[in-house]
This record gives structure tokens, sequence and C-alpha cells, in this order.
């Protein structure tokens, strides 16, 4: 590992700094692109189902279904790269998201959008299992703890953005365009990988083995159980966050977009404010958005129709989910310091895996309880998560930073 990391402050020495900030905002487009079009459906269940004629419960299948392939293929994504060079296999990905994301907008039934968005799903898997090992090899060491946060930034502005976006798209010109303008924007960013990236060979293979290895890592494994436990919850609650808007708290569908993208933006600000501060307590960071997620959604639940409240607590509930992304990916890369690309690969994996789990759980109670139910139990599970994390000791403070 000393080698790897030897030749990373070589490469990044031996570039400009405005040539390696390139090609981390390059890294940052393609994270933002892929989990922008992983969480698009969210803020298009109600018009994707009235057009294809099916419950908003199956809708939610294009969420879950992508999520259970990206966690698959986020693992296998190193394996399969082998010594492929990470630039082409970046834009390879990019261009495969442009295809689903345009297959989508066209799809005529339930079965060809799910085709898709299985798709959609491998490049999600590649992309972040393969971008977050990269950016320490682009700028200088004084500059990687700057560039891995912007990179996986990119990941927590999305998870914010991509669902106003495409609400607020979905509601000017049709679900359909949503997905179109997916699919312009992935082909901009393979475009972006091709010409901004450098050559970035592998390093040394990654083996089935190393991921083992990596599940025996004590501190790692509890960081996994936290994320699956507060995403889970997260995303039970909030892929149903329209029709719980709309049916409980009694917001006009005009209004929806406009919502979310505040949420979005409160987001945003939770997203930096974390990664300013997990530097300085990991875990309380954690223990502090986790707490965050339980309280709002029990909130807005109890808030019933009280239009003002619920608006209140929606912003806070973005506030606090804008900071998971960048500080539990600061956990795992802190308790595999060593590691950074399998455990990237797991970190992706697991994450999705919370994504589509969190989704069908919703989906199942959507369809079998009132609306409401949907929000006790992302709050519960985010609860489940503290207790997890509450007892865990945290990564050295030195490896956070690293």
């Amino acid at each position: 590992m000393t080698d790897t990391l030897t030749s990373a402050r070589s490469e990044g020495r031996e570039r400009t700094p405005l040539r390696a900030w390139l090609g981390v905002a390059s890294l940052t487009a393609a994270t933002f692109a892929v989990t922008a079009a992983e969480m698009l459906p969210v803020g298009l269940l109600t018009p994707v189902s009235d057009s294809l004629h099916i419950s908003e419960g199956s809708a939610g299948l294009t969420v879950t279904l992508t999520g259970v392939v990206a966690a698959l293929a986020a693992p296998l994504a190193p394996l399969a790269a082998g010594k492929l060079d990470r630039r082409a296999s970046l834009a390879g990905l990019a261009l495969l998201l442009a295809a689903a994301n345009a297959l989508s907008a066209v799809a005529p039934s339930l079965t060809v959008l799910l085709i898709a968005r299985v798709l959609v799903g491998v490049a999600l898997g590649g992309v972040w299992a393969l971008a977050a090992s990269l950016p320490v090899r682009l700028v200088p060491q004084r500059s990687q703890s700057t560039a891995l946060a912007a990179v996986f930034g990119g990941i927590g502005i999305a998870s914010v953005l991509a669902v106003p976006a495409g609400t607020m798209l979905g509601e000017v010109a049709g679900w359909r365009a949503a997905f179109g303008a997916a699919a312009g924007l992935s082909a901009a960013v393979a475009l972006a990988l091709a010409l901004l990236l450098p050559a970035l060979p592998a390093e040394r293979p990654v083996h089935p083995r190393t991921l083992l290895r990596l599940l025996s890592n004590a501190r790692l494994r509890t960081g996994f159980v936290f994320l699956v436990l507060l995403v889970t919850g997260h995303f039970a609650a909030y892929t149903y966050v329209r029709p719980v808007l709309e049916q409980i708290s009694g917001v006009a569908p005009a209004l929806i977009g406009v919502l979310l993208l505040a949420y979005g933006v409160t987001g945003i600000v939770g997203n930096f404010a974390a990664g300013a501060r997990v530097a300085r307590s990991l875990r309380g960071t954690l223990l502090t958005l986790g707490g965050g997620i339980a309280v709002t959604t029990v909130l807005l639940a109890a808030a019933g129709s009280a239009t003002g409240p619920a608006v209140a607590v929606l912003l806070l509930w973005g506030l606090a989910y804008g900071g998971v992304s960048v500080s539990s990916q600061a956990w795992v890369m802190a308790a595999a310091p060593s590691e950074r690309e399998p455990a990237g690969a797991l970190f992706a994996s697991v994450f999705n895996a919370a994504i589509a789990l969190g989704a069908f759980v919703g989906g199942r109670v959507v369809d079998a309880a009132p609306l409401r139910t949907v929000l006790l139990v992302g709050g519960a599970l985010a609860v489940c998560a503290l207790a997890v994390l509450a007892f865990a000791k945290s990564p050295a403070p030195g490896q956070a930073e690293g």
C-alpha cells in the first residue's frame, strides 16, 4: 500500500492544479449523475403509476430493483475492471447510464422500465465502486481529503436535488422528459470523464479474498450495520414522500416540486456541514444525523394536515439526511484506510442494498397499512441505527482525516 500511495502522490504532483481539479470535478459529475438517476423515480411515482396503470407500490420497484442490482454490481466492479484503465471504465459506465435513462424515457410498460433500471443499477454500482479510490491519484497529498469530500459530495447533492428537480421537470414536461434529461446529462458526463481524466491504469488487482478480509474488520462492520438501518429507514419513508405530502400534509400537487427543491437545498447545507464536522467528531456527527432522521420522520407523521409544521419538519429532514453519505463514507475510509477501492466497493454495495430494501419495505407498508405508518417505520429503523452506533468505538481521528 505504501507503493500505491507514493505512486498516487507522484501522479498528483506531476499534474497542474487546474487539470487535477478538472479531473476531480469530472468524478464528482459522475457520482452525481448515477445517484441522480437512481433517485429520479422517487418524485415521479404518481405520474409513472398513472401513465403505466400500475400502483404506486409497483412503481416503487423502479427504485428497489436499481438498488439491488447496484448492490450486486459494486463489489464485482473492481474485479471485472481488472487491469483496465479506470478512465475508460468510468466513461463506459456513464455511456451505459445514458442508454439506460434513454430507454426509461420511452418505456411503454413497467417491464421495459424495470429492464432499463437494471442497467442503471449496473452503472451506479460500478461508478460508486471505482470512483472512491481515484481522487487521491489526482491531487497532492495536502488536497486529498478535499478531493474525496468533493467526489462523495456529488452523491450527497444528487441524493437531495434529483428528486425535486425531476419532480419539477415532470410537472412541466412529463415524467418521460425527466428521464430524457437524465440521459443527456449522463452522455455529457461520459464526455467529461474521457476528456478531463488522465490515464489511470489499475494500480493493483482486487481479489475476492480482499473483500472477504474487509468483512472481518469490526469497525467497518459496525458502520455497515448502522448504514443499513439508517438508509433503509430513510428510504422506506422518503420513497413515498410525495404521496405523504399530498394525502397527509395537504400540500397541493403544484407545490410538491418547490418543497422538494427546498428540501434539497437544506440537504446541500447538511452535506457540507457534516463534511466539515466529521474530522472533529465522526461518531457524534453520524449520531446527530441519525437522530435528526428519526425525529423528523415521526414529527411529519404527527403533524397531520398542519401544512406549515409539516413543511418545517420536511426541511429539517433534508438537513439531516444531506450529511449521511459523506459522513458514512468517512467512517468507512477511516476504518479501512489502506484498502480504499475495495472498501469503497463494499460501501457502495451496502448503501444501495439499503436503498433497495428501504423502497421495498416502504412499498409493502404503503400497500398494506395507512400511509402515515411508513413514516413511523422509517423513524423506528433510524432509532435502531442509533442504538448500534451509540456504544461503538469510532475509528481513530487521524484516520478519519486521511
